[in-house]
């Protein structure tokens, strides 16, 4: 694949010089501190709320570090990879649509190096982010609890990699499908969707990424969740997008 190295590290320039390096960061790191702060002191809120109605008692159990880790598996799964499908959406239809591919292109490059590289670096951008997110996450919820063991929170953590990294091969796709950003965007959520109803289908749950959906969650709260062939076939249907993603762009116009 020509000029594949080459191109990557452009890539990698740019997620430094650009709002891609603020954008998914900055969200997760918020979300990494302010989950075990806000998980420690909502008991508080609540009964500050009720003294101020009498009559009105509301008795809530203490919260531990499985709330603050249930938080932060929350955040990631629903407003993280919300986010992280309408940023990859315009991975490589953004530069098609610039013009920057066909300038790219007029090199020594392949089209399937081109995205392949877009993948990469968006690949190594996804789990440096959440890498940090969980270590800030781990830290902080140590300084508010007095104990945080780390096994549950990097399984359930890298249950929600597979996931991430499975839509991060969708949006390669459907980027490379579609030029507009908001389209791509808006099949990667049609996706999300159709897996989580997938979620309601025993079958599924037990041998499809649809299982992957869940599996953070149910692994956190001490449920044995069917982890094989979900991961097998995330693993798959990312393949097989990114290589599609690859075949779909070398046959287009630019």
């Amino acid at each position: 694949m020509g000029g594949f190295k080459t191109f990557l590290r452009k890539e990698f320039r740019e997620i430094f010089k650009t709002w891609r390096i603020w954008v998914l960061p900055g969200i997760v790191l918020f979300f990494a501190i302010s989950g075990p702060v806000l998980t420690a002191f909502t008991p508080e809120l609540l009964k500050t709320v009720t003294t101020e109605q009498p009559g009105v008692i509301i008795q809530i159990p203490d919260p531990t570090f499985l709330e603050a880790y249930a938080e932060w598996i929350g955040n990631l799964s629903q407003i993280v990879l919300f986010a992280a499908i309408i940023i990859f959406g315009g991975m490589v239809s953004g530069e098609k649509k610039s013009g920057t591919a066909m300038l790219v292109l007029t090199k020594p490059i392949t089209r399937t190096a081109f995205v392949l590289a877009k993948f990469v670096s968006n690949l190594v951008l996804l789990v440096c982010t959440v890498a940090v997110g969980t270590a800030v996450t781990w830290g902080v919820t140590l300084a508010m609890f007095g104990e945080a063991p780390a096994e549950k929170l990097l399984v359930s953590t890298g249950l929600f990699l597979i996931l991430a990294i499975l839509f991060l091969g969708v949006m390669t796709l459907f980027s490379s499908l579609v030029d507009s950003q908001a389209g791509s965007a808006g099949l990667g959520i049609l996706i999300l969707v159709v897996l989580s109803l997938l979620g309601l289908w025993g079958p599924a749950l037990e041998y499809s990424p649809a299982g992957i959906m869940s599996a953070s969650s149910s692994y956190l709260m001490g449920k044995d969740p069917s982890l094989l062939w979900p991961s097998v076939t995330s693993v798959v249907v990312t393949l097989l997008a990114l290589a599609g993603g690859a075949f779909v762009f070398s046959r287009r116009e630019l």
